[in-house]
């Protein structure tokens, strides 16, 4: 593939372009929006759950238009091809007319007269499908994590780079300015230096329960395309939508769904710009046995100087009485929020609610000192930056993304290389780390209120692996490498090189 110049990057080309990595596209042509007064023409991909915020929160702003649906459910697709039909009819504000359906990707990208994508799907479907979008043209929006592993997250900032695009991650904390200026405050050094930034995510997650036999895929479901670069196997759990979320095959457990967010927070409050030096992790799947094989409960320690990341997943209630109570109104806190940053420094700390649009600053004795809130619109922070194509624009830049998406990756991947290890032994390979001690004796005791003997369910510890920031590799444990990647099938490959 011929590189482009950088007056075809910037300014768009009629020309057609060779894409040797997507087959069925053979020449697209290079767009700019131009004037904010020109229409954007957007397409959303993927459309249950977070896909219907991306189209509401696009359809919404002006001189945007929502034109083409992509999912590969049918049944789905013409569900929210119908609601949109009808929501743009009936609302004079927006743009009607017919909105255009795809269960192909491949065969969207095609269109010359749609100008980004915004991506919504399974995470194992991420990176590829940008990869693809930028190849042909595309800007996008994409959904958090943006990546299903290391390697992928590199791969599409590659991709952006290389094809002038404008990428924007799903992280919409970035957007709030009631967070940007209370991180910025305490960067100033309002509360001396920076010790710790501890992230939780304490959301109650169920059983997912335990299929006998291969559950049938419905005929309106294109399963090959499902799958993607993911293995084509019989489907192991009863619902084939969201719980893909607690299988390392499709997901990243609660770590990489709604504990990205914190992990992106805890990151943006140490400043840091490249992956950890080290990481380690101890959990497991505790308290019910189902197809689920992510964990339910991990707790991930990221190593930075001068200031660590103690991240914190909880799928379980504070006990077994809330069990039965309901699960929603009885899970842990930390600082008063179940899922949340704290960034912890020598004179007080920053607490970041999961409300995206505040922060609160406290001294050593927990006096409020002073809060920030408010936010704009993520979706409009893309269209803006694509307007102008200019990626600094971006308050999520596919960087930002591809570094606090694989801060989680890295633990999910100290916690597969883990083995079931007794608690006492665990206590000893802590030693005298104040931080992991505390965390730990935590987990246990979290454990015990829910019924569970840590002694007899023995939790999982992952051995503490160097990363080397630069190549982005473990540099011990080097059998863990294998984990920054994966295997992938034709045509649904993550390409070497983009």
């Amino acid at each position: 593939m011929a590189p482009l110049t950088r007056r075809q990057l910037v300014q768009g080309s009629a020309a057609a372009v060779a894409v040797t990595s997507l087959t069925s596209l053979t020449s697209v042509k290079r767009f700019r929006p131009g004037s904010p007064g020109e229409e954007l023409r957007i397409a959303v991909v993927g459309l249950n759950g977070r896909g219907g915020n991306h189209i509401s929160g696009f359809q919404g702003l002006p001189n945007v238009d929502v034109v083409a649906l992509c999912d590969v459910d049918s049944k789905v697709l013409a569900r929210s091809k119908g609601e949109l039909e009808k929501r743009k009819t009936e609302k004079e504000s927006w743009a009607g007319g017919k909105v255009d359906g795809y269960t192909d990707l491949r065969k969207l990208l095609e269109r010359e007269d749609i100008h980004a994508i915004s991506i919504a799907t399974p995470n194992h479907l991420h990176a590829l499908q940008t990869i693809w979008a930028c190849q042909a043209g595309k800007d996008v929006y994409v959904e958090k994590p943006v990546c299903h592993n290391i390697f992928e997250g590199r791969q599409m900032v590659h991709a952006a780079e290389r094809y002038g695009r404008i990428v924007q991650t799903g992280t919409q904390s970035r957007s709030s300015t009631g967070i940007q200026e209370g991180i910025d405050w305490i960067h100033e050094g309002h509360l001396g230096d920076i010790r710790l930034a501890h992230g939780t995510c304490f959301k109650p997650r169920k059983s997912i329960g335990k299929v006998k036999a291969a559950t049938p895929i419905p005929d309106h479901v294109d399963y090959d395309l499902y799958c993607g670069p993911a293995p084509n196997e019989p489907l192991m759990r009863g619902r084939l939508h969201y719980d893909w979320h607690w299988q390392f095959a499709t997901g990243n457990g609660d770590l990489g769904n709604q504990g990205i967010h914190q992990m992106d927070t805890c990151r943006w409050g140490l400043k840091q710009d490249a992956l950890a030096h080290g990481v380690v992790a101890i959990g497991g799947r505790f308290g019910y046995d189902d197809d689920g094989d992510t964990p339910n409960s991990i707790l991930i320690f990221l190593a930075y100087d001068p200031a660590p990341i103690l991240f914190e997943v909880r799928g379980l209630p504070h006990d077994r009485q809330a069990q039965s109570k309901g699960w929603g109104a009885g899970m842990d806190k930390n600082e008063g929020w179940s899922i949340g940053t704290t960034i912890y420094c020598e004179n007080g700390h920053l607490v970041i609610p999961n409300s995206n649009n505040k922060s609160i600053a406290y001294d050593k004795d927990g006096v409020e000192l002073q809060r920030w809130e408010g936010a704009t619109s993520h979706f409009a922070n893309f269209v803006e930056a694509v307007r102008a194509r200019d990626t600094e624009m971006l308050n999520a830049d596919i960087l930002e993304g591809h570094l606090s998406s694989s801060l989680c990756h890295m633990g999910n991947n100290s916690y597969l290389m883990g083995k079931a290890t007794h608690p006492d032994y665990i206590r000893a390979e802590i030693g005298d780390h104040g931080v992991g001690r505390e965390s730990f004796d935590r987990l246990c005791e979290y454990m015990e209120l829910n019924g569970i003997d840590p002694r007899a369910t023995l939790p999982r510890m992952g051995p503490f692996m160097a990363f080397d920031p630069e190549s982005e590799r473990f540099t011990t444990h080097s059998e863990a490498n294998a984990l920054l990647t994966r295997s992938y099938r034709e045509p649904f490959v993550v390409p070497q090189e983009v």
